[in-house]
């Protein structure tokens, strides 16, 4: 069983894994909001989705965080009028994305700043070791 002090970095660079791979996800999508398909009626590029579970390492006795799936969002596409875009269906109707921006800069945001509050996390213990071995240097004079 880890100490407290290595059970927190654990649990924080798990943190720090899971968000990194949450923003990978959002920059993508974000990259995409406009992409269609290539053909006439071919679907656009999809919103991809991730989540994350907590799963335990008893052997330790942490509690760490992991991406449980990346999916795709399965939401309708919007459908633009535009009878000259290369992939128009028969009708004149190109289908966008299911990106929302707003909802894809949100997200981002939240990703952010869960990524630096890990790095905090990882600092202040980083900081609680210095100041052990500090005490233990002191203790042995």
């Amino acid at each position: 069983m880890l100490d407290p002090i290595q059970a927190s970095l654990r649990i924080a660079a798990s943190g720090l894994q899971a968000q990194s791979s949450r923003i990978k996800v959002v920059s993508e999508n974000m990259a995409n909001a406009q992409s269609t398909g290539n053909t006439p009626g071919a679907d656009p590029f999809r919103r991809k989705t991730i989540s994350f579970e907590s799963e335990m390492q008893r052997a330790e006795g942490v509690s760490l965080v992991r991406i449980k799936d990346t999916g795709e969002d399965q939401s309708d596409f919007k459908t633009e009028y535009n009878p000259g875009h290369p992939a128009a269906d028969a009708n004149g109707y190109v289908k966008l994305p299911n990106v929302d921006l707003l909802v894809e800069s949100a997200d981002m945001r939240e990703a952010n700043r869960s990524y630096q509050a890990n790095i905090q996390v990882i600092k202040s213990t980083r900081e609680l070791f210095s100041m052990t071995i500090d005490l233990l240097k002191g203790s042995t004079s």
